[in-house]
């Protein structure tokens, strides 16, 4: 059966009713989703087991039968785990029908169908009782409902349900604790994403400094955790004020309360300076005595830096403190974590919270209206002072004090530069271009239409900027993010190939083809081709009737696996200026270490099929590609594949 959909075009700005499968939704869900990015991560297979192994024996030795409750099952993996390890029977939990169904068949492919009862309900819908879903309650509960803030998925909820109602009081739960840490720094790079600097313009007076309302300075910002591969953040970026605190644990094996709550640490400062920003994580230790543990610790804080585990499934959370403190070395102060069932955040408070009435506030809420506007990477982008000259030195070029200016972008400052330059009126249509509803970098063409839209409103000799765009692209070697498309197939022993061949089936939906926006600042690779230009868009001219292509074939020049191809636009302000969404300078020579701009997420096309990790380098020598631009619809069509490779 087909389905008509709604879908508003990014690139366009129109809303399009598409014919799908009825399927379609959760083939995106499932297309997009963490499982292969969680079977790959070979740290948390393994300590899961060894937990696993400890919690049954432990029973066992009791004397008593080993039952499973698995909440969040997944693949059913954790549930073959315990099956392997000698428990007699498990109780399966999923809550997304696809993947319960997955689960099952897994299940049965590996020989465990009779031990094993996957359930598609979500846990506090499960009944106990002769009638109901398990026949009594577990004695052990294993879980993986954690996300990188720990209970942003519902963890607090979903343990506190299952003590109550579906497990034997202090039974054996793996992971048995969990640990969220936190350290206080100091970072104008991170507090730039979450404040609005005053932004510098050289004009003919002098300088002159747009300074943000203060309605705009005073606000505590966005209540969400912005979660990163803090991994990729240099140290030359921060300044440490405190030690790693342990802010609070839980106790999984016991009743866990999802109600809201506070922790403090007092601290000394490091060093003096100003408190903006608080890097978190955590760690669950698998058994009671806590000598399995799976941290997520960032690499100056890891026990072992050269074993660390690369994983985007759980990275490390980014809070920001409502407002900029003043610290002083030695004076102590209290770092306090707030969360309530789904959110953490903090405070600083400077007297024993016991003492201060204001630490159990509430959590933080944009009140200014700018940080719904714009995202972590936009405010970061607006504060780019560099970035801000280069569009004052463009629109010297282009303004004239007697027309009209007209700015197309979502919450762009271009018209107040254009005013601190001191112009009146400009004969000018100007963007960034920024759209808040662009995901991919050929979605902001959207000022192309809007400049077509508005054709025969532009006198004779009206200027646009940017005069024109080009999409590039280069393919590259990922340290580390191609496992998020590699298959596993074989995961601890047990076979999951049915999760392999149902990503793969996810994958060949329109959506689900195209490149996936990623900000691959965090995510290191190396090129293996020179970048190259694959199409331009002339924006002093309308949005043409035909469609716009291009094809042809890359060497690559270095050897490696070729991953993928990356695309990003760059944005031709004047034919001397040029801002890149990509690569920000040229590739290394020697290995080809790529730098990319941090303020945007690149387009990722990844090859099909995946290149096998355990493959000798070298490989295909060639890429070709077919890149065609629909001018009536937006899309930007495109296949990339290795030239050597069959059809």
């Amino acid at each position: 059966m087909k389905i008509f959909c709604s879908r508003a075009n990014p690139t366009t700005g129109s809303v399009e009713w598409l014919e799908e499968d009825e399927h379609y939704d959760y083939h995106q869900e499932i297309a997009r989703s963490s499982y292969a990015d969680m079977l790959h991560d070979k740290d948390r297979n393994v300590k899961y087991y060894q937990g696993i192994r400890a919690a049954v024996s432990r029973v066992k030795d009791r004397g008593q039968k080993a039952l499973v409750l698995d909440i969040g099952t997944g693949t059913g993996l954790l549930s073959m785990m315990a099956v392997t390890a000698g428990a007699d029977f498990c109780y399966a939990i999923e809550v997304f029908k696809p993947m319960a169904d997955a689960a099952v068949k897994i299940v049965e492919k590996n020989g465990f169908s009779d031990k094993i009862k996957v359930i598609n309900k979500h846990s506090t819908e499960v009944t106990v009782g002769p009638e109901g879903d398990m026949p009594c309650r577990a004695n052990i509960l294993v879980t993986e409902l954690f996300d990188t803030e720990l209970i942003g998925e519902g963890a607090l909820p979903s343990y506190e349900h299952a003590h109550r109602h579906l497990v034997e009081e202090n039974c054996e739960a793996v992971p048995h604790r969990a640990t969220v840490y936190a350290q206080l720094v100091e970072s104008g790079r991170m507090w730039s994403w979450n404040k609005l600097f005053p932004i510098h313009v050289q004009t003919s007076l002098g300088e002159q400094v747009i300074v943000p309302p203060v309605d705009v300075e005073s606000c505590p910002g966005a209540p969400s955790v912005c979660d990163i591969q803090l991994n990729q953040v240099s140290p030359a970026d921060f300044t440490v004020l405190s030690d790693v605190l342990p802010m609070f644990s839980i106790d999984f094996s016991k009743q866990v309360s999802s109600s809201a709550a506070c922790h403090s640490r007092r601290f000394e400062p490091l060093t003096s300076g100003r408190a903006q920003v608080v890097l978190s994580w955590w760690d669950i230790e698998m058994d009671p005595e806590g000598k399995i543990k799976c941290t997520m610790a960032p690499f100056w804080a890891h026990s072992d830096p050269e074993e660390m585990q690369w994983r985007d499934h759980w990275m490390q959370c980014v809070y920001f403190l409502p407002q900029e403190e003043p610290v002083v070395q030695g004076s102590a102060l209290y770092l306090v974590a707030h969360h309530d069932d789904y959110c953490v955040w903090y405070s600083l408070q400077r007297t024993s919270p016991e003492k201060n009435e204001r630490v159990r506030q509430m959590r933080p809420v944009c009140d200014c209206q700018a940080h719904l506007l714009w995202n972590r990477p936009r405010f970061g982008e607006i504060n780019d002072q560099d970035r801000t000259d280069r569009y004052v030195q463009a629109l010297r070029t282009v303004l004239k004090p007697d027309s009209v200016c007209l700015c197309v972008s979502d919450g762009s400052l271009l018209s107040v530069l254009a005013h601190h330059l001191g112009v009146e009126q400009v004969s000018l249509l100007l963007g960034e271009p920024f759209f808040t509803t662009s995901l991919l970098p050929w979605h902001n063409l959207y000022f192309w239409y809007v400049r077509t839209a508005v054709d025969q409103h532009l006198g004779p000799g009206a200027m646009v900027m940017p005069q024109a765009a080009s999409l590039h692209a280069v393919v590259v070697e990922f340290r580390d993010l191609w496992r998020i498309r590699s298959p596993c197939g074989d995961c601890e022993g047990f076979d999951v190939h049915i999760m392999d061949d149902m990503i793969k089936r996810a994958l060949d939906f329109r959506e689900s083809r195209e490149a996936e926006p990623h900000p691959l600042w965090e995510y290191p690779c190396r090129s293996l081709s020179e970048p190259w230009q694959i199409l331009t868009f002339d924006f002093q001219q309308p949005v043409p009737l035909q469609p716009l292509c291009a094809e042809g074939t890359v060497e690559l020049r270095r050897p490696g696996q070729s991953h993928a191809a990356v695309l990003w636009m760059e944005y031709h302000l004047t034919p001397e200026c040029t801002l890149s969404t990509g690569l920000l300078e040229p590739a290394d020579p020697e290995v080809g270490g790529c730098c990319w701009n941090p303020h945007c997420k690149q387009a990722v096309y990844f090859f099909s099929p995946a290149p096998d990790p355990r493959a000798l380098l070298g490989g295909p020598r060639t890429v070709s590609y077919a890149v065609e631009f629909h001018p009536d619809t937006g899309d930007i069509i495109m296949e990339f594949r290795h030239a050597d490779t069959p059809d």
